[in-house]
């Protein structure tokens, strides 16, 4: 479910998850702003496994792919269980991944207070 407050960071592409399942990965998106902490969306073509969020084989070829886009960081965790979904999966990127996101076109509203001080 893509609009127009969401930065795609990638298209297409196969992902493997533990079970040696093949998966088409329609997309990995965030949306353009937020305070801090950026939830990655990943959005499949069929659903997947409701713990694929977990599957560490799975996660690895995701955070492949980011490192391939140019992050430089961590690996993520599972996001919100709430967010998790049929077709989605949902990662929390840690800090080191802000500065990736605001290459791509995110802003980060929390430095709207910094100016404060």
């Amino acid at each position: 479910m893509e609009n127009d407050t969401d930065i795609t960071l990638c298209g297409p592409f196969k992902a493997t998850d533990g079970s040696g399942r093949a998966h088409d990965i329609k997309a990995i998106r965030i949306f353009d702003e937020g305070y801090g902490v950026i939830d990655v969306y990943i959005d499949f073509a069929a659903p997947v496994d409701p713990k694929a969020y977990k599957d560490q084989a799975l996660i690895s070829e995701i955070m492949t792919r980011l490192h391939s886009l140019g992050y430089v960081g961590p690996d993520f965790g599972h996001g919100d269980l709430g967010l998790q979904d049929k077709k989605l999966i949902v990662l929390e990127a840690p800090e080191e991944f802000n500065a990736f996101a605001a290459s791509k076109g995110w802003k980060n509203l929390a430095e709207e207070f910094d100016d404060d001080e």
